[in-house]
């Protein structure tokens, strides 16, 4: 088995997983389970065809991929509350397994096309948080890989060793995906953040200046 196929099973079943518990937390019914779970699985793939060039229609061409994700989700449903309440305790790390496997698939991807360095790090980007993103987006959620802790920057740095063909057999893909994964966590442990900027003060600030303008406002006409 080529490491393509082994990263894009991994990616798979975690993205998967990762959909069902978010619809779950939200209450959402079988049918929308199995929806944001799908979506979560191929969402970053779809994104990442578009950009490169790839018709969205091979999607239907990956069974395979599409059996095992309704699985993934079957057996997320049907997991006991205590093993759900156990996974969700580690759910960053199958998060972070996750982004570096389809991150490390949407690199291997774009470079068998030869693209060029710009172009595999979009698909090692947009593989590997374009269906988290839009899980967010459908449960109704601000997209976590937009506002916390470091996280596409490690996708992007897949693709950058990728891109500049660092990687040539399945173990050096693989020990890329363990580094990938183990920055990820990190981030998460040390809550390594990229630089922010705020604009507007905080509405309770908005709501003091307003009301000491009426204030004074209110002493000048009496």
């Amino acid at each position: 088995m080529h490491a393509f196929e082994i990263f894009s099973i991994i990616g798979t079943v975690a993205f998967a997983m990762s959909g069902a518990f978010v619809a779950m937390e939200e209450e959402y019914d079988i049918l929308g389970i199995l929806v944001l779970g799908l979506v979560t699985a191929f969402g970053g793939g779809v994104i990442r065809n578009v950009l490169i060039g790839v018709p969205v229609t091979t999607l239907w061409s990956q069974g395979l991929l599409i059996k095992l994700a309704i699985l993934s989700v079957l057996f997320a449903f049907l997991l006991p509350s205590g093993w759900i309440k156990h996974w969700k305790r580690s759910e960053a790390f199958f998060d972070a397994v996750g982004l570096s496997a389809f991150a490390i698939q949407g690199a291997l991807y774009a470079a068998k096309m030869h693209h060029p360095l710009s172009a595999v790090v979009v698909a090692a980007v947009m593989t590997g948080i374009g269906g988290g993103i839009i899980r967010d987006l459908l449960a109704g959620r601000k997209p976590l890989v937009l506002r916390d802790e470091i996280y596409a920057v490690w996708a992007a740095l897949a693709g950058v060793v990728i891109g500049l063909n660092w990687i040539h057999t399945s173990w050096q893909a693989i020990i890329l995906f363990s580094f990938i994964v183990l920055f990820r966590m990190l981030s998460v442990f040390f809550k390594w953040k990229l630089p922010r900027r705020k604009l507007f003060m905080s509405s309770s600030s908005d709501l003091s200046v307003s009301d000491n303008h009426h204030s004074k406002r209110n002493r000048k006409t009496a």
